[in-house]
């Protein structure tokens, strides 16, 4: 029956077996959701279709949370299973979309992986949650692959049964210090963390590529209120060299926080540009701090997909136009938005490859380890995942796209700053990275 799974016994027992200890926990799936019932969904009208007729994925992401809310990648998916099933679905079957809240907590995201899980969905696609230390256990013990993922944790680029469509952080920040290689000082700051660690050798990464030293690192605590100290010090760092130095704000939802003190500090100093990676400001967030009059104004920002107004996104638009008219939850220009966009993409053309066979997490996962090349219409090169790809010996063997495109702030909007894609394979190579 289309949408079941099968036990898997041959793929990478080595890698898999520290994790069967959680197959035994979806049983526990049932009373998971029903606490989390607000976050779980599905695609109206296609529950009571579930069936022989029915390929059943996941779509998760955090909302109504005091940090990070992805709302519109869920709702996303709800839309455009609405447009595949309107056209007669994936070779003749309805596409049913589970939707589930991981509420920014490690606690809701394993909860999410094991319902997963439980309703024995065929892939969790095109979602966002920073614990994949908690749902990649129960994912991989059940054989169900992750599908175009954000991108924001490393496991997404080391696990066997991950398959992202972007380079994540380390292509966005080896792809920014490429582009600020003209900067005079430039001074990074950054989460105090762990994995805040490992950014500064992949911006520097890019500074080195283009001839420039290595970036001021100052550290920062991720869940501060203001930031006065940090903003004084980047920009005595950035004003005492010669040329116009930038400052780099990477605190991903507290970047705002940081601009804040920023802007009202600069005041007393020369001027510095500033520069950051997309995730951490989009368009919404620079509309938001003033446009043309805010702190973003010619600011470099590197992101994974063209800008908004390309005419590659037309399609998304047209779904978005014809199945979430109103819903003001799903932005076209936000990163989240547009990954699931390139996710469900991705998806159906590995569903509609596998023709009238069963498409189960098996099925699907053995097409895309067979090396199926997938088209996305332009909006990233060609993907095609190997188990050890270009970039394993630096700790990322599933990144197979670090394409990234470089985007400026020009009179409050994003625009291209260079055309096409800028690959940081040989950057991102080079980088001194300790994983």
């Amino acid at each position: 029956m289309t949408g079941r799974r099968r036990t898997r016994s041959t793929f990478l027992p080595g890698l898999l077996t520290r994790h069967a200890g959680h197959g035994i926990l979806s049983a526990l799936t049932a009373v998971a959701c029903a606490s989390l019932l607000a976050g779980c969904g599905v695609v109206p009208g296609t529950t009571e279709d579930a069936g022989g007729d029915t390929i059943t994925v996941m779509t998760w992401a955090p909302q109504n949370t005091e940090a990070t809310n992805k709302p519109g990648m869920p709702a996303l998916a709800r839309a455009y299973a609405r447009w595949i099933n309107a056209g007669g679905g994936i070779n003749g079957r309805k596409l049913n979309v589970l939707t589930c809240n991981d509420h920014n907590d490690s606690v809701a995201a394993a909860k999410c992986a094991r319902r997963a899980a439980k309703e024995n969905v065929v892939a969790v696609v095109g979602s966002y949650s920073q614990y994949a230390g908690s749902f990649f256990p129960s994912l991989e013990g059940a054989g169900i692959p992750y599908i175009g993922g954000y991108g924001i944790t490393n496991d997404e680029f080391t696990s066997p049964l991950s398959y992202p469509v972007n380079g994540g952080q380390p292509a966005l920040l080896a792809g920014l210090g490429s582009a600020l290689s003209d900067c005079g000082p430039v001074a990074l700051i950054r989460p105090d963390t762990l994995a805040g660690d490992q950014l500064p050798p992949l911006l520097d990464s890019g500074l080195k590529a283009g001839g420039h030293r290595a970036s001021n690192d100052q550290r920062a605590a991720e869940d501060a209120t203001a930031y006065d100290d940090q903003a004084e010090r980047a920009l005595r760092t950035t004003t005492g060299g010669t040329g116009q130095g930038c400052v780099v704000p990477a605190l991903g939802d507290r970047s705002g926080t940081f601009m804040d003190s920023f802007r009202r500090a600069r005041g007393d100093y020369p001027d510095v540009r500033t520069a950051t990676v997309l995730g951490s400001v989009d368009q919404t967030v620079i509309d938001a701090t003033g446009g043309a009059s805010g702190p973003y104004e010619g600011s470099y920002i590197t992101g994974w997909y063209p800008v908004a107004s390309d005419p590659r996104w037309d399609e998304m638009k047209r779904v978005i136009r014809q199945e979430a008219f109103g819903d003001n939850r799903i932005d076209p220009a936000d990163a989240g938005v547009q990954t699931t966009w390139i996710a469900y993409t991705v998806f159906r053309q590995v569903a509609e490859s596998i023709g009238d066979g069963e498409v189960t997490a098996d099925t699907v996962t053995q097409a895309l380890d067979d090396g199926l090349k997938v088209s996305t219409g332009g909006l990233t090169p060609t993907l095609r995942w190997q188990f050890q790809d270009k970039l394993a010996a630096v700790g990322f063997p599933r990144l197979v796209n670090a394409n990234v495109t470089v985007q400026v702030v020009r009179e409050g909007r994003l625009v291209s700053a260079r055309k096409g894609f800028v690959d940081t394979t040989k950057t991102l190579q080079d980088a001194d990275v300790d994983y």
